[in-house]
């Protein structure tokens, strides 16, 4: 690694690049429970060569997807790089040509080249397996062999990392932000694809403004679209300043809309700045929508705009409520919990819909960074929160819960997380049983070495 790079922290410790590709069978301690059987696939960023920008930004790295293969108690891993035209274009030249964050230092070969990266979140879908980055298509990955297929071409734009699957109608509902060619577009889409895969809507709209809108929520018959201020401005890149800044002068906003109604009808609430990467869940109570979501003070991980540091935050499980009688266009906020939390999931079974528990990755340490050490399950019911605490030094990854079986009650079932050692630089996939993560681990698959920090992923069971 060059100098220029070597004090990049998103280029050291388990942030730095992994690129071989490994085919193991997983050494196990403590036994696989009966009946979890499939895959846990994870995707993160890995870049192929040594970044062109000194300031390389961790969301920007190459995608490459891990597989967790669980079958009659045995676990088996498998990690291939997602060969997006991006990947395969610096693959030939053998350099890294893109700029990532900051397109002034891309390659002149670059000129009218695909840029995606495909390394943020993969999903199953309509018998499909896609891997998701928000500024471009999904890329189709083969479920079994990992080989890359190709964008799904069908979807004609970005699409978020983030889309919702309906338990009940087996729609994926998605958006997309930055929608057209102009780079910091205002313009978003709004879209849904049917249970048998195919696109059935794709509608645009404007944005209050530029902004980094990660995720969104999805209810029974309503879609809510966070507009925060980790705003995007082509005029500062131009400059050499930050694309994406936190501008915590700007208002935010939380787009509500029927999912049937024209995007014209978007009615926008209003909240005081901070930041949402990832909710847990919304559903629908009456004549209000109620979510709760992790939400930070400022936007980590993001310069200002004048480009100095941003201030180090931590999220705070977070609950919003939507009065949907037109009284009042405020989002009512109530913190839920005190630890600092990133990554929360839910049983995947009642996405949109009343649920009771919930999981997230949280750290004890307050440290406030996007290093998590624990996993916490929270009962909505009760308030109780059980946390599953791991070796000093260690690092979770996002809890991803699998049901005992499709017909079992809410939270009965397991959730996966990979975990980082950092005494002794590897990983490890760990098992937990849903309903009692204060107990630790029923089962760990050895890893002969590091899976690096990554972002999200989903349970495909067998």
């Amino acid at each position: 690694m060059s100098e220029k790079t070597r004090g990049n922290p998103y280029l050291n410790g388990n942030f730095a690049p992994l690129r071989s590709e490994d085919d193991f069978d997983l050494e196990v301690v403590g036994e696989i429970p009966a009946g979890l059987e499939g895959t846990l696939y994870r995707t993160g960023p890995n870049p192929q060569f040594e970044p062109l920008d000194p300031h390389y930004h961790w969301f920007t790295g190459d995608g490459m997807v891990h597989a967790f293969r669980i079958d009659g108690g045995k676990v088996t891993y498998r990690n291939r790089y997602v060969r997006t035209p991006k990947w395969e274009l610096e693959h030939q030249h053998g350099r890294s040509l893109f700029g990532g964050f900051n397109p002034m230092l891309s390659d002149p070969v670059t000129a009218g080249k695909d840029s995606g990266v495909a390394n943020t979140n993969i999903l199953f879908h309509a018998g499909r397996l896609l891997a998701l980055e928000e500024g471009h298509m999904p890329f189709e990955i083969d479920r079994n062999t990992l080989a890359s297929r190709g964008y799904a071409a069908e979807y004609a734009g970005r699409v978020t990392a983030h889309p919702k699957l309906d338990p009940k109608t087996g729609e994926m509902v998605w958006f997309g932000y930055g929608v057209g060619d102009r780079p910091f577009s205002t313009n978003m889409s709004y879209g849904v694809t049917d249970a048998s895969g195919k696109v059935v809507r794709r509608t645009d709209f404007e944005a209050p403004y530029s902004a980094m809108v990660h995720d969104f929520l999805v209810t029974e018959n309503y879609v809510l679209f966070p507009v925060m201020p980790l705003t995007g401005s082509l005029k500062r890149a131009m400059k050499g300043l930050p694309g994406y800044a936190w501008e915590p002068d700007k208002p935010s906003y939380v787009g509500l809309m029927k999912r049937g109604d024209d995007v014209s009808a978007i009615r926008w609430f209003n909240t005081k700045p901070g930041y949402v990467f990832h909710p847990m869940n919304a559903r629908e109570e009456g004549d209000r929508i109620i979510a709760e979501v992790c939400l930070y003070d400022a936007a980590p991980l993001f310069p200002l705009a004048d480009g100095r540091p941003g201030s180090r935050s931590g999220a705070r499980l977070t609950r919003w409520e939507f009065d949907l009688t037109g009284a009042t266009d405020q989002v009512k906020e109530t913190a839920i919990d005190d630890l600092d939390s990133e990554f929360p999931r839910l049983d995947e079974r009642f996405t949109g819909l009343a649920y009771r528990h919930g999981y997230y990755a949280v750290d004890t340490t307050g440290a406030k960074s996007v290093k998590m050490n624990a996993i916490a399950h929270i009962d909505l019911a009760t308030g109780v929160r059980k946390v599953c605490d791991f070796e000093p030094g260690d690092q979770v990854s996002e809890p991803v819960f699998a049901p005992r079986s499709e017909s079992a009650a809410e939270g009965d079932g397991w959730l996966t997380t990979v975990v980082w050692r950092a005494a002794d630089n590897r990983s490890d996939l760990v098992v937990l049983d849903a309903s009692d993560i204060d107990r630790g681990p029923v089962a760990i698959a050895k890893v002969p070495r590091r899976v690096p920090f990554g972002f999200h992923g989903n349970w495909v069971g067998a």
